[in-house]
This record gives C-alpha cells, structure tokens and sequence, in this order.
C-alpha cells in the first residue's frame, strides 16, 4: 500500500497481533492517564508542595493542617477544566485530521504541561500548568478509546478496552508508590518528592509521541475521508490471516462505507452545540447519545472513586490509621485496585455493559454504607477512650474501601470509557467520545474540588453521599442505557433509531428494523458468511435511509417508516 508509510507495522503484523500492537501503544497513553490523575494524591501531601502553594502547613507531628481547602482543591480541579476543553478541541481534530495525528498532537501537549508543573514555583504556576496539561490528557482521552474500538472486532471491544484501563490504574499505582519512596527522601522535607513523580510522566509521553506515528490509521475515518484503499487494506491486515479471504474485511469494509453515505445524508453539518441540541441529526438522535454519555461519566466519578482514590489518605487518617501505616495501606489499595480491573477483561464481553454497571452499584452502594457506619462506630469508639474497640471497626472500614475500589476495577472503570466510544456515528465519533470526556471532566472537576469542603464539614457522611449516587445509577442505567455488547460499531444507529428515551422501546425498534432490513448492515456483522455460492461479495445500493419511527404496534408500520434498500446483481 502506497500511502501507507512502509515502516508501518501494518505491513508486518495481523490480526490478532495487530491488534495487540494497537491497543498496546493505545494502553500506554491509557497509562498516562492513570498515572498523571493518581498523581496528585501524593503530591497533596508533600510538605514542601503544599507549604509552598499555601494552602495548608505542618503540625508538630508532621501532619498537614489545611488552611484554604478550595485551594487545594481547586489545583486539583482546575486539571479537569483543562480535560473539559482538550477533549472538545481533540474530538474535532481527530475527526477532521485523524485519530494518529491527534494522539501525537495530544501527547506533546501534554509533555509540555507536564514540564512546566514540575518547574511550578507557586499556586498561579501551578493551575495554569495543571489547566495545559489538561489540555492535552483531553485531547488523548478524546481520541484513544475511539482508535482503539474502531480498530477492534465487535465481539471483542469491551476485552480490549478493559486490558488498557488495567494499565490505567497500574498507573495510579505505579504513581503513588514513585511518591511513597519519594517521601523517605530527605525526611519528606524535599522539593524532589513531589517534583520527581511530576517529571516521570513525561517518559511514557515522549515514547507514546515518537511510536505512534509508525501505527495504522483507523479504517473507519479513513474510508470517512475517501481513502477507500487504505481503509480496505487496514481491515484486511485487521481480519484476515493472509493464507485464505473469508470475505470478512471486505464485508466490514461494504459496511463502512454504506454507514458512512448513510450518516451524511441523515445528519447535517454537526457542530458540537447541534449536537448536544439534537438538532438536524433526524432518526440518529445524536443529542440523546451526547446526553447518555455525559451523565454517566458524571456518574462514574460521583459514585465515589475521585473521592477516594485521590483523597485515600483522607479517608484512612478518619478511619483512625496512623500516619506511618496509611502510606503502605493505601499504596496496597492501589494493587488490589489494578488486579480487580482483570476481573472486567473476562466478563466484560459476556454478561454486557448493562450487567456490569448494575453489580458494581449494588456491592459499591453497599460497602460504602457499611464503611460510612464503621467509620462512626470507630470514631465514638475512640472519643470514649475505647482504642481497642476503635481499631476493630477503623479496620472494618478500609476492608470495605478495599472492596469498593476493587469492585469499581471490575465494573465502571471501563464502561463509562468504552460506552462513548462505541454508540456514536462514524461521521461524529471523536466528537461524540469527547463529550464523554466532557462529562467525566465535569463529573470530576466538581467533586474534586467539594472533596475536601466535604470531608472537612461532614466526614464520613460523605461517603453517604457517594452510597446514594450508587442507588441513583441503577434505575438510569436500567431505563435508558441500550446493550451496546456484541453489536457492531454500524448497528448502534439502528439501536438508537427510536425515537422514545426508553430502552425497551430502543429494543424493541431495533429489532423491527432488523427483521424489517437485514441488509442495511452486512451479515458478516453476526457472524453469518456473505460470500455467495460463486465466492463474490454481496453488494448493496447506498440508496437508504434512518428515517424510521418507534414501533407503533404489532406488524403496523407507515410507507415513511420502511427502509429503501435495493440488491445490485
């Protein structure tokens, strides 16, 4: 292929191993991301970071006393403004110049965030440092679960991402043991343990700049911009084993390109506010898709994990742990944390993203009740002079933070990120992931910067608060959330073609339109072979449309509600 650059490893790699490669160089930006959000809470606590910022000063014991929490949040905070402004510029740049383009961009903004944190001489340094590196973790965040699912099969999207958000909290990990050892230099008293852990995240950046570029682009946006024989050829690297064609990679190719002719005449120009709005996007209900993806990215930082994994310390100091012990716990969190999110890599594909999301609330909702209750217990416990009784339910209650964190590794860890990534039509899908990212940044930036006004006015009544969201998400997900497992990137417009919010009745159309027109998507897509008796490629006219209606009744349906499809010979 001559456009492709002949150093490509498309050229040299398939299928499976193709795959790997590009989800492996999509795990190292997944990385970064983890470790630059997990960051902070140790950075919080080094001495010379926070007495230099001046939002807090040492005890005699060497703890920190707090003296302008929304300072200290807000540093914090600011990051996810950053985020909120990345994603939306890096979902339009992905979408008009590439997935590949946009990482590279994205990474080398973000190198020169990172550079300057760690040169932060004061707080205005250090929020605007925070708000650039933002910018570019938006960027990536953007566009890598969208790269990284329009590359991959359909019955194995949820694996592959969930592999990557294991290296994301591998991240947060590695991260807060790099602080931990950190804080043994000098006493803890130096500039280094918390300018070091800044200055480390720019490895992973640069390695993620300078290997990219020698990876395929997306098949989809390339057929998107009429690089049609780019397009086909990254698929067939993609899905064929080179010895035999089963016609699998040029059936998703046919898909592809009817989808592509399909959105373009179905939805206009779609800036991000016609997009949020709905408007012009006709029987693809773009906005209702912008709207799902935003709340449950809020949702994902509001059933507690920002809170905890950012302020843990916090959380154990109130549980009655002491200084020396909370550092190893909580970095043991973190490994539990990383071994939960392989859980999700085996059922993530099997039992759906609906399924998922309902266990995780359930035991989430749960454990935090029970750690808020422990937590109270203790403290009474203590103020009685009852030490020993004190420590027994102080104890009990970093056991259930250890089974919150480790059931959300499990379950809302990848969903919230795959979701996006996946339901959103080609001509939009860096836009659409982006709004999930604008989510996720608002989800976080407003809970990161409450955390510590919580913690310091209520306690652990906060996780109470975080219990609750729990509840909140079950009949959400459960009313509005459409099954994305197991369908194609091509059919999530017809899953979303109805036009009620509801999820039985987006089911329901969706199987009406199926039976109604099995070959507005290539049967490939489930598995059943295309190729005809004489070894030839089925064709379809491009002649089709969305323009469908919610079922109005058993076997009724309106001339305006059929699909136009017509067979080419």
């Amino acid at each position: 292929m001559e456009k492709i650059n002949r150093f490509n490893v498309v050229h040299r790699l398939r299928k499976r191993n193709l795959l790997i490669a590009i989800n492996s160089v999509a795990a190292l930006s997944i990385f970064f991301f983890g470790y630059d959000q997990g960051m902070m809470a140790g950075v919080n606590t080094a001495v010379e970071y926070y007495t230099r910022m001046g939002f807090a000063h040492p005890d005699e014991n060497g703890e920190p006393i707090i003296t302008d929490s929304l300072l200290q949040g807000g540093i914090v905070s600011v990051y996810y403004l950053g985020t909120l402004v990345g994603a939306l510029f890096g979902g339009w740049f992905g979408d008009k110049f590439g997935r590949i383009k946009s990482i590279a961009l994205g990474a080398a903004w973000a190198v020169f965030g990172a550079t300057l944190q760690c040169a932060a001489m004061n707080h205005s340094w250090m929020i605007c440092a925070r708000l650039i590196n933002g910018f570019g973790t938006g960027i990536l965040n953007a566009i890598v679960p969208v790269w990284a699912t329009e590359t991959a099969e359909h019955t194995s999207r949820g694996q592959f991402v969930a592999i990557e958000f294991t290296l994301n909290i591998f991240g947060v990990a590695v991260a807060y043991w790099i602080e931990y050892g950190c804080s043994f230099y000098q006493n803890g008293e130096s500039a280094f343990v918390w300018r070091f852990p800044i200055a480390f995240q720019i490895v992973p950046l640069l390695f993620l700049f300078g290997i990219v570029w020698f990876f395929p682009e997306s098949p989809r946006w390339l057929c998107k911009v009429g690089r049609e024989d780019e397009s086909r050829y990254v698929l067939e690297r993609l899905r064929e084993d080179g010895v035999q064609s089963t016609g699998k990679a040029e059936a998703e190719f046919q898909d592809v390109r009817n989808i592509v002719e399909l959105e373009r005449k179905n939805a206009k120009s779609q800036n991000y506010l016609y997009m949020l709005s709905g408007y012009k996007s006709g029987k693809l209900h773009i906005g209702r898709r912008v709207q799902l993806v935003i709340w449950l990215q809020i949702m994902q930082e509001w059933i507690g994990i920002a809170g905890v994994t950012i302020y843990s310390p916090t959380i154990f100091r109130i549980a009655g742990l002491e200084k020396d012990t909370i550092g190893w716990v909580a970095g043991l969190n973190q490994i539990t944390y990383t071994l939960s999110t392989l859980v999700c890599v085996f059922t993530l594909d099997r039992i759906g993203r609906r399924w998922t999301l309902y266990w995780g609330s359930v035991v989430q909702g749960i454990v935090l009740f029970i750690a808020g209750g422990l937590i109270r217990v203790g403290t009474d416990a203590r103020d009685a002079g009852n030490i020993n009784r004190a420590n027994t339910f102080g104890g009990g209650a970093v056991a259930m933070i250890f089974l919150f964190t480790m059931t959300f590794g499990a379950t809302w860890l990848t969903v919230p990120w795959l979701y996006p990534a996946e339901i959103f039509p080609l001509e939009v899908r860096a836009r659409g992931n982006a709004w999930g990212v604008v989510g996720w940044s608002i989800g976080n930036g407003w809970l990161t910067l409450l955390c510590p006004v919580m913690f310091e006015a209520i306690n652990e009544k906060t996780l109470y608060i975080f219990a609750a969201c729990n509840v909140i998400t079950i009949p959400m997900v459960y009313c509005l959330y459409p099954e994305s497992n197991q369908r194609t990137l091509e059919e999530m417009n017809l899953l979303f073609a109805a036009d009620s919010i509801w999820n039985w009745d987006a089911e329901k159309n969706y199987k009406l339109l199926v039976e109604q027109n099995p070959e507005l998507v290539q049967a490939a897509g489930r598995g059943v072979s295309v190729v005809d008796a004489e070894g030839g490629i089925r064709k379809q006219s491009r002649n089709m449309s969305l323009d469908v209606g919610a079922t109005k009744g058993a076997g009724s349906e309106s001339d305006e509600e059929k699909v136009a499809t017509k067979h080419v010979a």
